[in-house]
């Protein structure tokens, strides 16, 4: 079993979905003329810089969650235990050149992100609640089906990204690699800690996604934070091993590492393939993942919120897995011969002690929580597609996922703990390169419309090109989507 998902692995993780991401961030890139960039300014002024606002333009916006609390549940969908042990493994793996092409891949993934999450928003649809909802089977289903009169042929492409989406429901590494570290700090069995992150988790996502995105709010900063502040602290105690490791994650990104520390040397094509496969599966550019709660998001136009999906590709990976990514290399601990979760817990208590191994410990917990959280959000979004005309059968849908919901990652990680045949890291990358690979296929063929979207916003709010009066800047707002709308709910009634 584990050679046949080895070899899946490196299947799907392959030449094929390799230059496809390269070539499609590429295209958003040029033909954008390098708006990550050239506009990182006017990025971060339009979310971050709101942040400080004492109002919220977009409070009378429709929809279920503030900016501010989509931007707290995706990053807390994303910035989590992936940007800690899914780096420190990617180093491992993949050696130092692994760093260079997580970057490059962020890079360009700026841009991936800016585009799904604005398609998510603009192809939304409004709920019998007046809710909005979206993410790539609504993109595909109005985009592909609609307007591309594609038919029924967008089923299918929306099938295969169900399944590899809904893949990580019964494959997470969260509750596996975090319970590894509270068993080790604690000096308690891993089962026992598994149990107590899944009781964490129930508490959490019990008050469903408006309150789940107040919870993230305030846990998201906070640990975020403080793991930053401690990283930076570990380099700086490093620090005459700075430069020669940045020689290192460039010089060897397209050689491969040499063997250190009982390590075998990398091939390129494992650098760059773990240097993407981890890239994606911590930011989660191009997967498809995060739009789902972005779409449901108050925003003036669908580009304002594709800027948040910017600035969380941006955050995510150049600031926090950068930090994981030095600490591991810059401290000599990547040789130890420690992998996953483990090797990220050594970096802090050799380096802070007993102090180090409780925050980091505690880091762990709220980022698995928070990163299991964010995605119940993702799943309730395809749920809710799936059952949009049934409101009874959506209803007791997701009661029933909510009950169930982190009963399968506890059971892998009890699978794991006694059983130990497989990578979960080999999974992970399994589950995610799946749906990544339709989702940047679709957008890549609705680029167009992306493209028109961000000229009319432009045109709006950065006062470059003449405003297109007749542009409708929601699907809904289409006259003949209007129409058909009022027909639908007409024959509903």
């Amino acid at each position: 079993m584990s050679n046949f998902l080895n070899a899946l692995n490196n299947i799907i993780w392959g030449p094929p979905l390799i230059i496809l991401m390269i070539v499609t961030g590429a295209y958003f890139t040029l033909r954008t003329k390098f708006f990550q960039v050239r506009h990182l300014g006017y990025i971060f002024s339009r979310t971050l810089g709101r942040l400080f606002h004492r109002t919220d333009e977009s409070a009378d916006e429709k929809g279920l969650l503030t900016p501010y609390e989509a931007i707290a549940t995706a990053v807390g969908g994303s910035v989590g235990f992936g940007n800690i042990a899914g780096v420190a493994t990617a180093v491992t793996t993949g050696g130092p050149g692994a760093v260079f092409w997580m970057w490059l891949t962020a890079f360009l993934g700026m841009l991936i992100k800016q585009v799904e999450v604005t398609l998510a928003v603009y192809y939304r649809r409004t709920d019998e609640n007046g809710v909005p909802y979206g993410g790539p089977t609504y993109y595909m289903e109005r985009g592909l089906g609609e307007e591309r009169h594609w038919g029924k042929l967008w089923l299918p492409l929306a099938f295969v990204f169900g399944i590899g989406i809904f893949s990580t429901f019964f494959i997470s590494a969260s509750t596996f690699t975090t319970s590894e570290v509270v068993a080790q700090s604690l000096g308690v069995p891993q089962a026992i800690a598994a149990l107590i992150i899944v009781l964490l988790l129930y508490f959490m996502i019990w008050g469903g996604v408006k309150k789940l995105g107040q919870i993230l709010t305030k846990l998201v900063p906070i640990m975020s934070l403080s793991y930053l502040i401690l990283g930076i602290i570990i380099i700086l105690m490093h620090l005459d091993n700075l430069l020669p490791t940045l020689g290192a994650i460039f010089g060897e990104a397209f050689t491969g590492s040499a063997a250190l520390g009982g390590f075998a040397g990398a091939s390129v094509s494992k650098v760059i393939s773990t240097g993407m496969a981890r890239s994606v599966y911590s930011n989660e550019a191009g997967w498809g993942s995060s739009p789902m709660i972005h779409a449901s998001s108050q925003t003036r136009h669908p580009v304002e919120q594709g800027l948040w999906g910017s600035f969380e590709v941006f955050v995510d990976t150049f600031v926090v897995c950068t930090i994981t990514a030095l600490t591991v290399l810059v401290s000599g601990e990547w040789t130890s011969g420690a992998t996953n979760a483990t090797l990220a817990l050594n970096v802090f208590t050799h380096n802070f002690g007993m102090f180090g191994t409780v925050i980091l410990t505690l880091i762990m917990v709220v980022f698995s929580i928070t990163t299991s959280g964010g995605w119940y959000a993702y799943y309730e979004v395809v749920l809710r597609h799936l059952a949009k005309n049934h409101p009874q059968v959506k209803k007791y849908l997701l009661l029933m996922f909510k009950y169930f919901y982190a009963v399968p990652p506890f059971l892998l990680t009890l699978y794991l703990i006694y059983v130990g045949d497989l990578s979960i890291w080999t999974l992970v990358d399994i589950t995610s390169g799946i749906p990544t690979f339709v989702n940047v296929a679709v957008i890549l063929i609705l680029s167009g419309q992306y493209l028109k979207l961000l000229k009319d916003y432009k045109a709006r709010y950065m006062h470059i090109g003449q405003v297109d009066p007749n542009m409708a800047i929601f699907y809904e707002d289409k006259p003949e989507v209007k129409a058909a709308l009022e027909k639908e709910k007409a024959a509903q009634k």
